[in-house]
């Protein structure tokens, strides 16, 4: 089977944030085992930080945000976001307004626009994902939505990459820029630098690092002139229209 290295997508956090957890052997984990592992990663962070909310963190009074996640130095909640499910906000992360960040990790300085859904991703360092994106981490082709059971499968070069866990929404490579109003996952791999247009729906692939995903927009649509009227001609200045 393929291998899919976390270090090879992202960067380990630097801000001194998860010194100490798990978390700081980010870059050598594989990803299948990172998700099998990820719940009790995160507890053992928990219980080994002086504080989950750094002092210098920024929470809008509307944001709601779990008694298990994690927001590091200077990073920002706007309005409305929900932040849950043991989700980790490193240091200068900024999360926009109405977004929704369940069980997810973003690393420094990502950036998430405004009405976001991001569910079991992993975000990298200086990404920017705009406005009105949203990450799915469970496939409609399980009998149950609400209790998944078909593996997230994901095609690479190389062969078939078995993701182990029917939740998985994408992995998302250090400064990765999106347009508006994408559909990502469930089972991503998106490599750093990659840049993707708007409108773009993608899921169950690996995409190599610096790559354009485009779709078609409506600058490409074809423009003919309509046949030219073949009824009487109107008089000028009669009543017909």
């Amino acid at each position: 089977m393929p291998t899919i290295r976390l270090g090879d997508y992202l960067t380990v956090p630097t801000s001194g944030l998860l010194d100490g957890t798990p978390y700081e052997h980010l870059e050598k984990a594989e990803l299948s085992d990172f998700l099998t592992l990820w719940v009790d990663w995160h507890c053992q962070a928990l219980s080994r930080l002086p504080h989950r909310i750094h002092p210098t963190a920024q929470i809008h009074p509307t944001a709601i945000i779990g008694d298990d996640v994690i927001i590091g130095p200077r990073a920002r909640v706007w309005e409305f976001s929900t932040i849950r499910a043991g989700s980790v906000l490193c240091a200068d992360v900024s999360v926009g307004f109405n977004c929704e960040v369940t069980r997810s990790f973003l690393g420094e300085r990502a950036v998430l626009g405004h009405r976001i859904g991001i569910n079991r991703t992993l975000v990298g360092a200086d990404a920017h994902l705009s406005a009105n994106l949203t990450v799915a981490a469970i496939s409609m082709w399980s009998p149950h939505m609400n209790n998944p059971e078909r593996e997230i499968i994901l095609r690479a070069p190389d062969g078939l990459y078995r993701c182990g866990t029917p939740r998985f929404g994408a992995l998302i490579g250090d400064r990765v820029q999106t347009g508006n109003r994408i559909s990502l996952g469930p089972g991503l791999a998106l490599g750093r630098d990659c840049r993707i247009a708007s409108g773009v729906t993608l899921a169950a692939r690996t995409i190599p690092d610096h790559s354009v995903i485009t779709a078609p927009h409506a600058s490409d649509v074809h423009i003919r002139q309509r046949p030219a009227h073949r009824g009487r001609t109107p008089v000028p200045g009669s009543d017909a229209c």
